[in-house]
C-alpha cells in the first residue's frame, strides 16, 4: 500500500470582493456574526475565484466546500438542491474554483486556495462561531488535505466520495485495469495508456478498449477477462437500474461490471488522466514489478474472476503471467513526486471527520475507505475518524436528507467531543421521514498496485 505524503501549508492571499460592508455583534461565547444575507464574491492572489452565500438566518456555522475534479468554477455546496436545504437550515456556504490557469487536476493549488477562501469570506461576513469543512469526489481528497492542516481553522470536517486513498493509488490500479483490457482482450490494438498528446488521444484509446470489452462479452473466456480487469479497477458489481446480484452469483456480477464500462466509465477514467499528466508534469502510474497474483488474492472479486475462468474453461495462470510478460510501464520520478506532495492524505488528522460512501461507486471505489483508514490508524488518530455508507449505486449519489444526517453527526462530535451513534440506523434516524439509504457495511481493501 502506498503511503507517500507530504505536508503542505498554504500562504499569502489577496482578496478582490463585490461586498465590502458588514456589522458584527457580540456575544456570551464568541463575535457572532451578523453579515448582510445573500451572494459574495471575491477573486485570490492566483485568479481563483470563490463565492459565499449567507442566509437570513444564519446559525453561525460556515460550511467550506471543496468541489471535485471538473471546470475550475467556484461551488459551495455538492448540488443546487442541497444549497437551498442548507442555506434554508441556517447553513452559510462558501467555496473557490481553485487556480484557473492550470489543470482540472487541481491538486496543486486547492487547498490553498481553500484556506485563502475562509479567510478572505471572514473579511466580508465576519468571523463565523464555527467552520466545517465539506468535500466530494477529488474534492473529498482536498477535504482530508485541509483536516490534516486544520491549525484550528476548522472545526471538524464532512467527507462525501471522496477520493481519500490519493492520487497515486488512483494512477496504479486504473492503469493495472486498462493492462488487462488492452492485453488480453485488445493485443492488436497496440494501445498506449500513459503519455497522451490531448484529450483527443485519451478519447481514442477509451473508444477503443470499450469496444473491445463489448465484443469479450459475448463469449465466455470474454466475460472471465472482464471480471479480471474489473478486479484490478476496483470495479463494483452493482450497475444503475439493477437490483444488486445475490452473493456467489459470478456472472451477475461480472454482467453489472461490464454495464459500467458500457456507459462510459473508460471514457471517464482514461479521459482523465491527460490532465493528471498535465498537472503532475508526466504520468506517475507504474505496473513495473507488479505482483499480479497478490494483487488478485487482495480483490473482494477474486472469487468471481476464479469462477468465470472456471466455467469458460480458461486458465487464469496463463493470462496472469502474461500479464506479468507484458511491457511494463513505468512511472515518471518527477511526477511521482509531484503527486506525493500535493495528492495524498491520511497520515494525520487533527480535528474529527465523518466520511460518507456509497457501496457501489464506479468512479472512487468504496475500498478507497478502507486504504485511508489503515493510514488514519497508523498514524495514531483513528479516534477522529468515523465511515457511514450508503447503499446505492453511483458516484456521490446522495440525498439531501444524507448530507444533513452525515452534517449533524459531524456537529454532535464537535459540540460534545464525542461522536454518537453514527451506526446506519441512527444516521437514518436524524431525518424521519426523509430519504436515506444507510447501512452498516465494510468495505474491502483497496487493489492498488502495492507500492
Amino acid at each position: 500500500m502506498s503511503t507517500r505524503t507530504r505536508r503542505r501549508l498554504a500562504v499569502g492571499l489577496t482578496v478582490l470582493t463585490t461586498f465590502s460592508a458588514f456589522v458584527v455583534v457580540p456575544s456570551a461565547a464568541t463575535a457572532a456574526p451578523a453579515p448582510a444575507p445573500g451572494h459574495h464574491t471575491g477573486t485570490l492572489a492566483d485568479g481563483a475565484t470563490w463565492i459565499a452565500d449567507v442566509p437570513a438566518a444564519w446559525n453561525g456555522t460556515l460550511l467550506l466546500f471543496s468541489h471535485g475534479y471538473g471546470p475550475t468554477a467556484a461551488q459551495d455546496a455538492p448540488s443546487p438542491e442541497s444549497q437551498s436545504a442548507l442555506l434554508a437550515a441556517g447553513y452559510a456556504l462558501a467555496g473557490s474554483s481553485y487556480d484557473p490557469n492550470g489543470s482540472w487536476w487541481a491538486l496543486g493549488s486547492a487547498e490553498r486556495d481553500q484556506f485563502q477562501t475562509l479567510d478572505a469570506v471572514r473579511a466580508v461576513i465576519g468571523r463565523p462561531a464555527r467552520t466545517v469543512s465539506v468535500g466530494e469526489s477529488m474534492g473529498g481528497l482536498v477535504n482530508a488535505q485541509i483536516v490534516r492542516d486544520a491549525h484550528g481553522r476548522v472545526a471538524g470536517s464532512l467527507g462525501l466520495c471522496g477520493l481519500v486513498a490519493g492520487g497515486l493509488d488512483l494512477n496504479d490500479y486504473q492503469l493495472a485495469g486498462e493492462v488487462v483490457l488492452a492485453t488480453l482482450l485488445a493485443p492488436d490494438a497496440h494501445v498506449h495508456l500513459t503519455g497522451y498528446s490531448g484529450p483527443g488521444d485519451a478519447a481514442a484509446v477509451a473508444t477503443t478498449l470499450t469496444d473491445a470489452v463489448e465484443a469479450a462479452q459475448q463469449t465466455p473466456a470474454g466475460r472471465a477477462r472482464i471480471a479480471l480487469a474489473a478486479a484490478f479497477l476496483n470495479l463494483p458489481a452493482w450497475a444503475p437500474g439493477q437490483n444488486p446480484p445475490a452473493p456467489g452469483d459470478s456472472a451477475g456480477q461480472e454482467s453489472q461490471q461490464e454495464a459500467w464500462i458500457a456507459a462510459g466509465q473508460l471514457a471517464f477514467i482514461i479521459g482523465s488522466r491527460p490532465s493528471i499528466e498535465q498537472a503532475a508534469g508526466g504520468d506517475s502510474g507504474s505496473t513495473a514489478g507488479l505482483d499480479w497474483r497478490a494483487l488478485l488474492a487482495s480483490s473482494s472479486h477474486r472469487d468471481e474472476v476464479r469462477a468465470l475462468y472456471h466455467a469458460a474453461g480458461l486458465n487464469l495462470d496463463a493470462d496472469l503471467d502474461a500479464l506479468h510478460a507484458a511491457p511494463a510501464y513505468h512511472a515518471d520520478p518527477a511526477a511521482t513526486t509531484w503527486m506525493a506532495r500535493t495528492s495524498t492524505a491520511g497520515q494525520r488528522l487533527a480535528v474529527p471527520l465523518l466520511d460518507v460512501h456509497t457501496t457501489a461507486d464506479q468512479l472512487v471505489p468504496v475500498e478507497q475507505e478502507n486504504a485511508f483508514a489503515a493510514r488514519v490508524r497508523d498514524a495514531g488518530d483513528g479516534r477522529l475518524l468515523r465511515q457511514a455508507y450508503v447503499a446505492r449505486q453511483g458516484h456521490c449519489a446522495f440525498t439531501t436528507n444524507e448530507i444533513l444526517a452525515g452534517l449533524h453527526a459531524v456537529e454532535h462530535r464537535i459540540d460534545t467531543g464525542h461522536w454518537g451513534d453514527t451506526s446506519a440506523a441512527a444516521l437514518g434516524a436524524d431525518q424521519p421521514g426523509g430519504t436515506t439509504a444507510f447501512v452498516d457495511f465494510r468495505p474491502g481493501r483497496l487493489v492498488d498496485g502495492g507500492r
